[in-house]
């Protein structure tokens, strides 16, 4: 069936993060938030009737994970991504996030060291010095408008303290998809010394113009041997809220450490709804998906273009993956404060700023065009205007 992505869902009041707390969280009113990786669409229907069917029923006590579930994540990752996985593998968690501080918790001791490459998803900081441990930044080189991995660098900061290198794949915020290639060179530093690679891949799904992703334990046995994938339907299918994802650990050692940790903390009990709209999304959610990617590159082509058409000083870093689109703005000229202040007071747009990213984040800003067009275009005309009033008072 087809899908109106150009609906425009009213959210507010419904105690939206994106859209009831923009204000609070920006301190500006009448923000058009393009911030957080939350989509203003609506999620597949099957997902809502089978959420539905199950509140119909009216008891909502402990949830177990059903054999079922189990099945439909399997089903999906080899249909997906040709990975196929074993159901001992996968564990629960609350969320990515949650489960990259349990990681921290379960293979780190206070005071060792954890590498990230920036500038990446700014949690992954903050879940290594939250939990007493210092990061290491190997930092992305970036050319021609792409960023790659540095692979000298890396090399040379993998001390003896190095236990944990956190990979953001595909990479938010750029939207890079790192090739079979770039993840074989990482796999191989990371096994020759003896640091196990986290991969975040929750933005997996969200391919766009046909390329491929590759997960990074399914590249071979030794390299499934030494990683922890995370994943989650969370960002595919606009179910944030639900708090459902999977940890896949296929080495037993390392999985039943990290189960450890997850009893020691007691998060052994799923939230009910997760558990239905995760199993309903992966069984019947393809065709909403596929349209759903479609719309996103057609999102993604509109706001390039009409960038590169009006307005000056900000250039657009294609994404090959996900509805987030990393905004290069340093020709503007304005500082990091400088950039946020004019973005909030005179754009009137709220978006993730750069700095908050890391080393090589300065002067840029990431936008969500995970939104009906009309939002897309709207927030692009504020921007476009408080540009052109800027260079009117510049001149």
């Amino acid at each position: 069936m087809p899908y109106d992505f150009d609906k425009v869902t009213n959210r507010f009041s419904t105690a939206s993060a994106k859209w009831d707390e923009v204000g609070n969280l920006f301190g500006e009113d009448d923000l058009l938030p393009m911030w957080v990786a939350d989509m203003d669409f609506v999620s597949p229907d099957p997902v809502i009737a089978a959420i539905k069917q199950r509140a119909g029923h009216g008891i909502f006590g402990y949830t177990t994970i059903p054999g079922s579930y189990y099945e439909a994540v399997i089903e999906w990752m080899k249909i997906r991504h040709n990975w196929c996985i074993k159901k001992e593998w996968i564990c629960y968690s609350p969320g990515i996030v949650p489960a990259l501080s349990y990681i921290v918790q379960s293979f780190t001791h206070p005071g060792d060291k954890v590498v990230i490459q920036s500038p990446v998803y700014y949690p992954f900081s903050n879940v290594v010095t939250d939990n007493g441990r210092e990061v290491v930044h190997n930092p992305l080189t970036f050319e021609d408008g792409r960023y790659s991995m540095d692979f000298d660098d890396l090399r040379r900061k993998l001390e003896p303290d190095v236990k944990l290198l956190i990979l953001c794949s595909p990479h938010n915020p750029s939207g890079r998809i790192w090739t079979k290639e770039e993840l074989t060179e990482l796999g191989n530093i990371c096994i020759e010394h003896n640091i196990i690679v986290v991969s975040d891949e929750i933005h997996c799904d969200l391919i766009l113009n046909g390329k491929t992703h590759t997960p990074f334990a399914a590249i071979s046995d030794q390299f499934a041997q030494n990683t922890i994938v995370c994943t989650a339907p969370s960002k595919t299918f606009n179910l944030a809220g639900l708090q459902t994802s999977n940890v896949i650990i296929p080495n037993t050692k390392l999985r039943e450490t990290f189960q450890m940790t997850m009893n020691k903390l007691a998060l052994r009990r799923p939230n009910t709804f997760g558990i239905v709209a995760t199993e309903s999304a992966y069984r019947y959610g393809q065709d909403w998906l596929d349209q759903l990617l479609d719309y996103l590159q057609r999102n993604l082509e509109f706001l390039t273009e009409y960038i590169e058409e009006n307005i000056k000083g900000i250039k657009v870093i294609k994404p090959e993956a996900s509805y987030l689109v990393w905004l290069d703005c340093r020709e503007l000229g304005l500082s990091n404060e400088e950039l946020q202040q004019f973005m909030l007071k005179q754009a009137k747009v709220a978006f993730n700023q750069g700095f908050t990213y890391g080393p090589g984040g300065e002067g840029f800003i990431r936008m969500n065009i995970g939104c009906p067009r009309s939002l897309v275009e709207k927030g692009l005309r504020r921007m476009n205007n408080a540009l052109q009033k800027l260079n009117c008072i510049t001149k």
